[in-house]
């Protein structure tokens, strides 16, 4: 059956000829640059800070409330694309977004600035309600397919956005880069009331059962628990590292500007690039095993950063992008055995279980933030790189109980 759009059209339902390359694109690209925003600021946040004459502290709370904003956005608002049409939530959003991008790119203070980011976490969630949303329009034959395009996009946002905003930043400023993110939100916006068709409501809980069966959810499977536990975990470390590195390589003895952390993004995407491999290798043993692998690999890669404090200013580069590749696979590779196991529980609640895990996982995010900008205020890079290694430990000693 066809579902009208919003001029009163009807958009093709998927059929078994597959869903068009070109929706698909869209929505592998709309996850990209809703959850881009999330980390434009941190490659930024040398600039931003001397600019702003704002201290390391104050600085490091930009990535610390988008990502805490992202997080209670997903587990307060991810649940209502099973209640409502998910369309519109999509539209609604990313109106939402645009105007905490724009909001940011004005900003006359930090505190300004700090109350955009918040806005810019929760509205970027609409990241997470696109991939539902292609797992919805693809045929079953081609769901895995569709839905592994979009997260693609969606990991290529993370990572690339870092390398987009610090060239932009260096070029044109930060309030540049808020402002382009906010024209592509415009124009995704656009396409998406053009392209995307209306979803029918999978669920008539109201909005407050939604949420308790988050809850139960918890409750229910100690599996679960122990994804979002390990992910959160890895996710301290990950954003640690990213939020302070632009501050690393702005001071002695780099002195490098937003263009050289942003650069860093390529590292990373070299390592999400590889990650569909680490989905075969669940195919074919199992996902615990790729948890298995995927912390260690992290915690390895972290614990070789404590290498820095031996070896020449040159060589510390290197070892910082070798370990960034390695934690970048690391943690990509344990979130898609994460999500896998988690999928695996419930068909009925794949989002519920979806919002559980990226909760705890931007939770961690924003507690990494928050903890690095104070360890490198007092304590230096060293102090980052012992917080990094010790979250990693204790997500691979997780995953190895049985």
């Amino acid at each position: 059956m066809s579902r009208p759009n919003s001029s009163g059209a009807t958009a093709a339902p998927a059929t078994a000829a597959g869903l068009p390359l070109s929706l698909t694109l869209l929505l592998a690209s709309g996850a990209g640059l809703a959850v881009a925003a999330l980390y434009y600021s941190q490659p930024m946040l040398g600039v931003l800070g001397t600019d702003m004459q704002a201290s390391t502290q104050q600085v490091g709370l930009l990535p610390t409330l988008t990502q805490l904003g992202y997080a209670l956005g997903i587990l307060f608002l991810a649940p209502l694309g099973d209640r409502h049409d998910r369309r519109s939530i999509i539209l609604g959003k990313a109106a939402v977004l645009c105007a905490a991008l724009l909001l940011a790119a004005a900003a006359p203070s930090l505190a300004m600035l700090l109350a955009a980011s918040l806005v810019m976490g929760l509205a970027a969630t609409l990241a997470q309600d696109i991939v539902p949303a292609a797992a919805t329009l693809a045929p079953a034959a081609q769901r895995g397919k569709v839905v592994g395009t979009v997260m693609t996009g969606l990991l290529l946002g993370i990572l690339l956005s870092r390398v987009v905003s610090g060239f932009v930043a260096e070029q044109w400023g930060w309030r540049a880069m808020f402002a382009a993110a906010a024209v592509s939100i415009a124009l995704l916006g656009l396409a998406c009331w053009r392209r995307l068709p209306r979803f029918a409501a999978t669920t008539q809980l109201p909005y407050l059962a939604l949420l308790r069966s988050l809850g139960t959810l918890w409750r229910q499977y100690p599996a679960l628990r122990r994804a979002t536990w390990a992910q959160a975990l890895l996710s301290i470390g990950f954003s640690g590292f990213w939020s302070t590195l632009a501050v690393l390589l702005h001071g002695a003895p780099f002195h490098l500007g937003a263009a050289a952390a942003g650069a860093f993004g390529l590292a990373g995407a070299a390592g999400a690039l590889a990650a569909p491999l680490a989905g075969r290798l669940a195919d074919r043993h199992g996902p615990a095993l790729v948890t298995r692998l995927g912390t260690g690999l992290v915690a390895a890669s972290f614990a070789s950063m404590g290498l820095m404090a031996f070896v020449p200013a040159s060589a510390q580069l290197w070892l910082l992008v070798a370990c960034a590749i390695g934690f970048d696979l690391g943690v990509q590779a344990a979130l898609i055995a994460h999500q896998s196991i988690i999928y695996g529980l419930d068909a009925s609640a794949r989002s519920r279980l979806n919002a559980v895990l990226f909760t705890g996982m931007f939770i961690g995010m924003a507690l990494g933030s928050a903890l690095a900008a104070q360890l490198f205020a007092h304590w230096g890079w060293m102090a980052v790189t012992a917080l990094a290694t010790a979250s990693a430990l204790a997500s691979f000693i997780l995953r190895m109980r049985r």
